[in-house]
């Protein structure tokens, strides 16, 4: 978006500026939202064309920028240019001619296709007052088209800002990361202890995905379908071996005690306090249950059923069929397709099948994806 000349800011405009963004930075949790919010406060406090808040990455030795005004993500090396020498001195760097000035990188401006006529870059610092990357601020639009000492003193502000709301932001994203590892690990816990191949959990992940993306979930929503569906058959791994391993076919008791790897799973599950654990574990609980009432552990129907566990009911299943097992070769896909039909408004809720049967080819070309030859299966995997 263009940004258009404007007035310098009064000292009351510029108060009003500054807290307006510390409102609406402190709702964020998500890294590249905090940063395209601080690029737009330097840009308006100082009426810069562009600002982009850019990160150190240390298992790199590079810089680099996610969200910027008016270009994808950059990466430069971690002494290149002025960023770079703002970042490895941390002096501020203030230029009207950068085009003269050596320590400039014209390679950004090839790059982009931008012309830089003046610049301003900060280190940005942490509360520790160790330097998380930088702030840089491109081509001034009102005035003589200078910066000056009073723009810069005003970007000051802004980076000063920009270092506790960054950090915070860093954390939230490594402790994001962490959980989703731990996720993921506990999925394949489950598939591990019953022998199950072929990453099933990945591949169930990924069949619920495009089902909910298909039936409009909100992006946040199909983040935790995604994240939290691997977790669905997690009660397994308080199956007994002689049962979850057993090559050939259950007795009423040994499934019954089978059965209880969704109450176990959801009892696991519900122990956590994130609003993704709790979802899965609604779906371990609820992933066999039927549409009609007569699935289990509760017997539950229609829309009893959490609407997540539905849609993972038909990514397992979906999977279950189309892939080999030990026990069995995979189904044709005509025929994997004949039973969700009959079983639409029985086992299935009709929306999720309608869903499937729309994105009918993308199912077919994910699992084409995902499938991985094993050369020995080993035992009987799940039959639950």
């Amino acid at each position: 978006m263009e940004h258009e000349p404007q007035a310098p800011l009064s000292s009351e405009a510029l108060l009003e500026t500054i807290f307006g963004y510390i409102e609406r930075v402190s709702k964020e949790r998500i890294l590249d939202n905090v940063l395209l919010l601080l690029a737009d406060l330097g840009r308006e406090l100082i009426d810069a064309d562009r600002c982009t808040v850019w990160l150190r990455d240390t298992e790199t030795n590079e810089l680099y920028t996610r969200v910027a005004h008016g270009v994808d993500e950059l990466r430069v090396p971690e002494g290149a240019g002025l960023v770079g020498y703002a970042v490895s001195s941390g002096e501020d760097v203030i230029i009207n001619d950068p085009y003269n000035d050596p320590r400039f990188n014209r390679e950004t401006d090839r790059q982009t296709g931008y012309l830089t006529r003046e610049v301003i870059v900060l280190p940005i610092r942490s509360s520790g007052g160790d330097i998380l990357g930088a702030y840089q601020a491109v081509n001034k639009m009102s005035g003589e088209g200078l910066f000056t000492d009073r723009d810069l003193k005003y970007l000051r502000l802004a980076a000063s800002y920009s270092g506790k709301s960054i950090e915070a932001a860093l954390l939230n994203e490594e402790i994001d990361r962490a959980q989703r590892e731990i996720i993921n690990i506990l999925g394949y816990a489950g598939e591990h202890r019953s022998l199950e191949t072929g990453n099933h959990v990945t591949r169930v992940a990924a069949f619920a995905t495009v089902l909910g993306r298909q039936m409009g979930l909100s992006p946040h929503d199909l983040e935790t379908l995604t994240l939290a569906s691997p977790m669905h058959d997690i009660g397994k791994i308080g199956i007994p071996d002689a049962i979850l391993q057993k090559p050939g076919s259950f007795t009423d008791e040994e499934y019954a005690v089978m059965k209880k790897h969704s109450e176990i799973g959801a009892e696991i599950l519900k122990r956590g306090a994130s609003s993704l654990l709790r979802v899965a574990s609604e779906i371990a609980s609820g992933h066999h249950e039927r549409y009609d009432g007569k699935g289990y552990p509760h017997g539950s129907a229609d829309g009893e059923i959490n609407p997540f566990a539905r849609i993972v009911a038909v990514a397992d299943v979906f999977d279950a069929l189309i892939s080999d097992r030990c026990y069995k070769k995979a189904w044709d896909p005509e025929r994997v397709h004949k039973l969700f039909e009959e079983e639409r408004g029985r086992q299935f809720d009709p929306e999720v099948v309608d869903a499937l049967i729309e994105v009918w080819d993308e199912m077919l070309e994910t699992n084409m994806r995902h499938l991985e030859i094993i050369e020995n299966p080993g035992a009987l995997g799940n039959k639950g």
